[in-house]
């Protein structure tokens, strides 16, 4: 393990517009605490966000969070898997080299015997370019509702979405990745 903990404070500060994509047969996996920090990576993972296993182990999965992400996803997620209950989504990355990619994620509570959270398991795959392609607008507008007036006003604007397309976050996310 690094003897300094990497989190978002040491994410690429220079964005690039180069995506890396995933390959249709890969999957992404990571395991963490309970507060967010990287116990486990496998191969994938690395070579995707190009960070080392070392650079990876113990630093807070949050290093990898693209600026481009509305927060109130994350809201979400964590909101989710703290009831012990997934979370599937759209998510854009940040690379070690300030380049990106997308995944399709899940993401669930791992349990003790006793059905105590003692982290979290993240499997991601690759997203459908529709998907991404139709989440790319709504994720622009929530970012602008949340400099505009904080994460109240994303929840506003994603539940509003919601509503007028009459769906849940779940329906949407799952019909995005089937198209």
């Amino acid at each position: 393990m690094s003897s300094k903990r990497l989190s978002k404070l040491d994410a690429p500060k220079v964005l690039k517009d180069d995506e890396k994509i995933l390959q249709e047969n890969d999957f992404i996996v990571s395991k963490t605490d309970t507060k967010g920090f990287i116990t486990y990576c496998n191969q994938i993972f690395m070579d995707m966000c190009m960070y080392s296993q070392d650079e990876l182990i113990g630093a807070n999965h949050n290093l990898i969070r693209h600026p481009d992400m509305p927060r109130i996803a994350f809201k979400l997620l964590w909101n989710l898997i703290q009831q012990k209950k997934e979370f599937f989504g759209f998510v854009k990355n940040l690379r070690k080299d300030g380049g990106y990619y997308w995944v399709f994620a899940n993401i669930t509570a791992s349990v003790d015997s006793n059905g105590n959270i003692v982290g979290y398991y993240s499997v991601r795959r690759k997203p459908s370019k529709k998907g991404i392609e139709a989440v790319i607008p709504l994720y622009k507008q929530l970012v602008n509702a949340e400099q505009r007036g904080g994460m109240a006003a994303s929840e506003a604007l994603l539940m509003d979405f919601l509503k007028k397309n009459n769906t849940t976050y779940e329906e949407l996310v799952t019909s995005l990745q089937d198209m």
